[in-house]
């Protein structure tokens, strides 16, 4: 152990703890704005300077190891004055526009500024060239309030292996932007939104839909319906107070009937519709030998991902849409008739923890019912705003249940929130259906279920034929997983991918944590385990039992697979080459 002084208290910590590490493990907060743990330790806000005995200067914390016998002062007017100083800095080339900031009350840089008691900006002087693109319609980026902290180059490097944007540039011209200074969406950029999520500003943000969608609500010709993705149930309480995955369920349908929707659906119905076709294609390929592995596609981000990155792989992936579009195209065709509803006056609203999951509603192909599936995509973030404009307070709500018959879901269908719950959802219809003469096929597959930031591999046994299954989450992990099976590496039957770290529970869109990017991990845990709490506690916890799903094959599809099905609820993908960036 490594033994110093910070702030007059001795302490030990582990060799190669930096300052920083070293304050936080003994309650000493230093202000950051570019740390992340183990991800960007640059030292490029200098927020974290503090005094060492004997050094020359003050020093950034982050980046500065902890010595036998360091002596450290965090807190004296020498640093207070410098911290200041440079907060300043900032501000003074900084769109301070705070009241109507999406940021509005969490952001570090406004929390900073009232810490360190800035209350006036001095400083004025020339500013950056700030540049607005929202071309992608999925993610929102502005370079007026952008402090350079580097956080968003690093996630999107080291957690997405995607490397969609740099550091153009130098000194005071530096700006963030993607490679040839192209728009996000002429980018090989998956649109994931982890970059929203760890952005200590508004310089980066979803794009905001919630006035189109108020518009749709006051509209009385209208006839505008919801759905709610299985993740949105755990994380949409955080706004407002309640612990990182309380289960707000009820509570959420209760909050979107009284903003005006006329039906409140559930994704999960639209989950456990996947789960009937991505199994029956399963099966079809295992019995037809390929093209194998199959690769899940309800993640929009990670399709994208594919298409820039790995072409000539795209014949693995899902021919399925996402539940949220398979749940838009049977919204416009079969809830339409049965309802009397004419598609052309209907509006149907996603609410998704995902900003992919917008850009995903605007490609070209999702149209199947001759309308667009999906009309408008909600962030959890986005939701909780409009719960705000409303004056809806959420955890005082009543519980109230999913309309009919498009809000019957399953435990198999709320999983799909969590890394290797699509995987688990898909094995438990694959065992009933391979083993139909047992009287207790099996029904939770553990040896699937992910954490953040790994890769999950099994050898699942399904009626006596051995399945070799796979399980990533983040994009750098899916790269390598991709990569292990184009190079022969490894042989998988069935790989689960999702774009976010831990699947939709750590999606882009979902609420950012009142304790900054060092509780994201916590938080995604908290949300991973509530999922399957509700799970366990479903009365129906396979996909094909549910009685919504098999009404609407009798009805309306016929079977699993069949000529309708295919058309309403599969897709095609096609190789992406971005403007000005050469092919991998």
């Amino acid at each position: 152990m490594i033994n110093l002084t910070i702030d007059r208290r001795p302490v030990s910590v582990e060799p190669g703890t930096t300052i920083l590490e070293a304050a936080r493990q003994n309650g000493i907060r230093i202000p950051t704005l570019c740390y992340l743990k183990e991800i960007n330790q640059i030292g490029a806000c200098r927020m974290c300077l503090v005094e060492v005995e004997g050094a020359r200067g003050l020093q950034t914390a982050c980046t500065v190891p902890c010595t036998e016998g360091m002596v450290v002062t965090t807190n004296s007017r020498k640093v207070r004055e410098a911290r200041k100083l440079v907060l300043e800095l900032l501000l003074s080339d900084h769109n301070i526009e705070c009241p109507t900031c999406l940021r509005a009350s969490n952001c570090e840089l406004q929390q900073l500024s009232q810490e360190l008691g800035v209350g006036q900006v001095t400083l004025h002087g020339e500013r950056h060239h700030a540049r607005i693109d929202d071309a992608s319609g999925a993610i929102t980026v502005d370079g007026s309030k952008c402090v350079l902290c580097q956080r968003c180059i690093a996630v999107c490097r080291s957690v997405q292996g995607v490397s969609a944007i740099s550091l153009t540039q130098r000194g005071f011209n530096a700006t963030v932007n993607p490679f040839f200074e192209v728009s996000l969406n002429d980018a090989a950029c998956a649109l994931c939104g982890q970059c929203t999520v760890v952005c200590p500003t508004g310089a980066l943000t979803e794009h905001d839909d919630t006035e189109a969608v108020w518009q749709a609500l006051l509209d009385p010709e209208i006839h505008v319906v919801v759905q709610t993705a299985p993740a949105i149930r755990v994380s949409i309480g955080e706004p407002f107070g309640l612990p990182s995955g309380a289960i707000s369920t009820g509570q959420m349908v209760a909050g979107l009937r009284r903003l005006g929707f006329d039906q409140v659906f559930d994704t999960v119905f639209a989950a456990d519709l996947t789960i009937m076709e991505e199994a029956t294609e399963l099966v079809q390929r295992l019995q037809r030998g390929g093209p194998l592995p199959l690769v899940t596609s309800c993640s929009p981000g990670w399709v994208k991902y594919a298409e820039h990155f790995f072409p000539d792989m795209l014949e693995n992936l899902s021919s399925c849409k996402s539940p949220q579009q398979m749940f838009g195209a049977v919204a416009k065709t079969y809830y339409a008739e049965k309802a009397g509803v004419d598609p052309a006056k209907m509006v149907v609203v996603s609410i998704m923890p995902c900003t992919a999951k917008k850009y995903e509603a605007n490609r070209p192909e999702m149209n199947a019912s001759g309308y667009k599936d999906v009309d408008y995509v909600l962030t959890t973030r986005e939701l909780a705003r409009m719960f705000r404009q409303a004056g809806i307070d959420l955890p005082s709500l009543p519980e109230e249940e999913f309309d009919n018959p498009l809000g019957i879901g399953t435990g198999a269908g709320t999983i799909f929130g969590t890394t290797g719950g699509v995987m688990e959802a898909a094995l438990r219809t694959a065992a009933a259906w391979l083993e139909p003469d047992s009287p207790s096929p099996k029904i939770e597959f553990t040896e699937v279920r992910g954490v953040p930031f790994q890769v999950r591999e099994a050898t699942v046994s399904v009626n006596g034929i051995s399945l070799n299954v796979a399980v990533a989450n983040g994009l750098a992990a899916a790269g390598w997983v991709m990569e292990q099976v184009s190079s022969g590496a490894k042989n998988y039957h069935f790989v689960e991918i999702m774009g976010c770290p831990g699947g939709c529970i750590g999606g882009g869109g979902q609420p950012i944590p009142a304790k900054g990017p060092a509780a994201l991990e916590e938080v995604r845990r908290a949300r991973i385990e509530s999922l399957y709490t509700i799970d366990e506690r479903m009365t129906i916890r396979r996909s094909h039992e549910n009685p919504a799903v098999q009404q609407l094959y009798a009805e309306y599809l016929g079977k699993p697979g069949s000529e309708r099905a295919h058309h309403l609820l599969h897709t095609h993908y096609h190789a992406r080459v971005p403007a000005g960036i050469l092919r991998r």
